[in-house]
């Protein structure tokens, strides 16, 4: 039995399944399946094979109006409407700056890229999708309500690959490196020097600098710079911030992407493990049992201390972070920062 016929029958017994974990119910790239649509126009509804330059594309988009911008890792899915900005790129790295589109995009994951038409109970949704080497997605791109529907379909027709076969073939991923021990840091250096951050931008270099990972830069460094938060900080801090009527800044990434949401929270569901922003332009979702630790980072800069609550999974892979509303040259904000360290386990008496 074929990938395209086995994933019919799976759709079948379970329409609702995302593709996603359909994908890894069939031991199946989420491009792969994509891929066997391939060989109907999506003006009939079906996919096709795009080509590249990946930029070109993004530079392209905000010519179609508003859309739906999403950014996707295992535990979390971060969907933001709006109208794509000028795109600037150095290298392989390119930076959406806007109130409502909001990117740092790292091309050099980027390998394959599908223009998908899909039948949804409100009808056919359009939509630009773009993969790894291995078939994973890293950045989505839906027409809405308020696209121009004539622009997103010409970009389609500009874009379109000369290959519109269904093969498709995953190559197999880089396994991430395995932190080194506690004992080969040196934790001293790497606290004086997080003391003398300036900007919050050098912390990853300075994480580069001390070969150490994020997670383990936070246990190592001390009370002063990082504290450990319950599991579920993340839905206290949301419905914290939606009760105040705080802003924030939402940040959620895979390799080949981060999109940010700035702004207040307002709508929160819980479904099932799925806690849930819902607000008309920004929709959060995160899978609370995926999270394996949570913590408040502290990081000096010439703005005074910026607070950031920061997520991981069971890996130690970053999934979510999130901070108060802020530009460069302006101190957080004092409401923010309130939220944010009122999560800290009070100590026993």
């Amino acid at each position: 039995m074929t990938l395209a016929q086995r994933w019919a029958e799976l759709r079948q017994a379970e329409p609702n399944l995302r593709i996603r974990d359909a994908g890894r119910r069939l031991d199946a790239s989420e491009a792969a399946l994509i891929a066997t649509r391939l060989g109907k126009p999506v003006a009939e509804g079906g996919v096709e094979r795009l080509t590249g330059p990946w930029p070109d594309i993004i530079a392209a988009i905000g010519g179609c109006g508003e859309t739906m911008a999403l950014t996707r890792n295992d535990a979390v899915v971060h969907e933001r409407h709006g109208v794509y900005g000028e795109l600037s790129v150095t290298g392989h790295v390119g930076l959406i700056v806007g109130e409502d589109i909001d990117l740092r995009i790292f091309f050099g994951p980027w390998s394959h890229g599908f223009a998908v038409s899909e039948e949804t109970k409100a009808g056919q949704r359009l939509s630009l999708q773009f993969f790894d080497a291995q078939g994973e997605a890293v950045h989505k791109i839906y027409a809405t309500e308020a696209t121009d529907k004539a622009a997103f379909l010409a970009l389609i027709d500009r874009f379109r690959n000369a290959d519109q076969s269904p093969a498709f073939e995953a190559k197999p991923g880089k396994p991430a490196d395995a932190p080194r021990p506690d004992s080969e840091i040196d934790i001293g250096g790497l606290r004086r020097d997080w003391s003398a951050l300036q900007d919050t931008h050098d912390f990853f270099g300075m994480l580069r600098k001390f070969k150490v990972a994020r997670e383990q830069a936070f246990r190592l460094a001390g009370n002063a710079f990082a504290e450990r938060l319950p599991n579920d900080a993340a839905g206290r801090l949301l419905t914290a911030a939606a009760e105040s009527d705080v802003p924030i800044m939402v940040f959620v990434g895979n390799h080949g992407m981060i999109q940010i949401h700035t702004g207040p929270v307002k709508k929160l569901l819980t479904a099932g493990p799925w806690f849930n922003v819902m607000d008309p332009n920004f929709n959060l979702h995160l899978r609370e049992d995926a999270v394996a630790s949570a913590w408040l980072v502290r990081k000096p800069s010439v703005d005074g201390t910026i607070t950031s609550v920061e997520l991981f999974d069971k890996t130690g892979e970053l999934i979510v972070s999130f901070f108060g509303k802020r530009k460069p040259g302006v101190p957080e904000l004092e409401t923010w920062r309130a939220l944010a360290e009122a999560l800290v386990p009070k100590a026993a008496a």
